[in-house]
């Protein structure tokens, strides 16, 4: 169990830090992505702190489990407003947020699996 945990923390902190510096340094992708849910674009660099925070938190979460998993949890809702975000305008452009919600739960899953005995 060990070994998925880390895989999969790893695996979720790269993608979702990645997409951090995305938001981060203003590449167009993210702005054309607000453009398209009708959001502000000021929202850019808030987004890309919350996946910035949730990638660290995952990291954080190897010496301080718990917040690992409010980190994952965290990616989860975040996620799933970006679902809603989608939906609301009528995108059906869901194969990169699915990639990236699944991650997320999976981070999820393995924290809450290889921790269990913690709480």
């Amino acid at each position: 169990m060990f070994v998925a945990y880390v895989t999969v923390t790893i695996l979720a902190a790269v993608f979702t830090g990645v997409a951090a510096v995305t938001y981060l340094i203003g590449h167009d992708y993210p702005k054309a992505q607000v453009d398209m849910k009708r959001l502000p674009r000021s929202w850019v660099p808030v987004l890309g702190t919350l996946l910035a925070a949730g990638s660290l938190g995952l990291l954080a979460g190897f010496a301080v489990p718990l917040l690992g998993t409010l980190a994952a949890a965290g990616l989860v809702l975040y996620f799933v407003g970006a679902l809603v975000a989608h939906l609301r305008v009528g995108s059906r452009q869901l194969v990169g947020w699915a990639v990236f919600f699944a991650t997320a739960v999976a981070a999820l899953a393995v924290n809450l699996g290889y921790h269990s005995d913690a709480w």
